[in-house]
């Protein structure tokens, strides 16, 4: 990858989260709603460009005021939206999301069918994905035509260019038909990724077993893979690389929201892979990059929202230099 750009592209879904204006309640209890940009593979986006990093998007929005919107958001926040297409018969995508009082949370989604859902191969930005040094997605942009051929075009765009393949699943088991069609789908491209994040429920749904146990996780190991993540929320995150694997605890602080937490943390992560790619390879540079990921991941904790909570470098730094 010498000499390539520091470009992380992101490809798939962004759309507004309605979020309740109490907290602890049912969406059916809730007293009004507030409206907060997201979407997994954007707040990477933002994640990068809010720690001084070139960061692209990919993905289709409404031609609505809201669509319209979010596009603005990716602009006022330093990402490049050249990857964006807008579509005059679909609607943004909408989620309606709480956290309950016993801790989970709760979505409804408004998609039927939105407009990410509906990129066509045909409306890729080319050049844009060709320039990628990291190209990044998750699994939500699988599930349904022409969106998951426009994904595995971009995919086989991005890989032949160079760059390296990032792989998020973000598992959001209410937009899939059903458990087992999740499962194989998001396995469908397991093998192509250099590097994967799941988080320890995302470990479990894949493999059927409770445990985050080196024999567990390497059950989802690939050969192909240059690095695996999966993250234990505030305990930290365990890694594995092709000759070395290891654990890096988390920074303690005062958690108010973890929405964006993992998106914060895989694109801290792949802002310094790109800056030094080296680090694959170099347990030590690894080890150092996950820290300032997990730095990351921790402040995004301590505010509302995610692409607001999302921090810059200093303030990353703040944090790991007081700990």
């Amino acid at each position: 990858m010498a000499g390539r750009s520091e470009l992380v592209v992101s490809f798939g879904e962004m759309l507004i989260d309605f979020v309740p204006t109490m907290a602890g309640v049912s969406l059916a209890e809730a007293p009004a709603f507030l409206k907060a940009p997201g979407g997994a593979p954007a707040n990477v986006a933002i994640a990068v460009a809010r720690l001084g990093g070139g960061a692209a998007f990919v993905g289709k929005l409404g031609d609505d005021e809201f669509g319209r919107m979010l596009a603005a958001i990716l602009r006022d926040n330093g990402v490049d939206d050249g990857g964006v297409v807008f579509d005059a018969g679909a609607r943004t995508a909408l989620a309606f999301v709480t956290l309950r009082a016993d801790g989970e949370r709760e979505f409804m989604f408004y998609r039927n069918p939105s407009a990410d859902m509906l990129l066509a191969a045909a409306e890729l930005n080319v050049e844009l994905i060709k320039r990628a040094a990291v190209f990044h997605y998750g699994s939500i942009s699988l599930i349904a035509e022409p969106c998951r051929s426009a994904h595995l075009r971009a995919m086989e765009i991005a890989k032949e260019a160079g760059a390296l393949l990032s792989y998020d699943p973000n598992l959001r088991e209410a937009l899939w038909p059903s458990r087992e069609e999740a499962r194989t789908k998001i396995l469908s491209i397991w093998d192509q990724a250099d590097i994967v994040k799941v988080s320890e429920v995302e470990l479990e749904f894949l493999t059927g077993i409770d445990s985050v146990e080196d024999d567990v996780v390497m059950k989802l190991w690939r050969p192909t893979m240059k690095l695996f993540l999966v993250t234990l929320g505030d305990q930290g995150c365990k890694y594995y690389a092709r000759d070395f694997r290891g654990a890096v605890p988390s920074y303690k602080v005062q958690q108010v929201d973890t929405t964006g937490a993992g998106d914060a943390f895989i694109g801290a992560l792949l802002r310094k892979i790109v800056q030094d790619p080296s680090s694959l390879q170099d347990q030590k540079k690894l080890e150092e990059a996950i820290k300032f990921a997990n730095a990351c991941g921790a402040i995004t904790t301590t505010k509302k929202g995610a692409i607001p909570s999302l921090p810059s470098e200093v303030e990353v730094l703040q944090l790991m230099g007081s700990a």
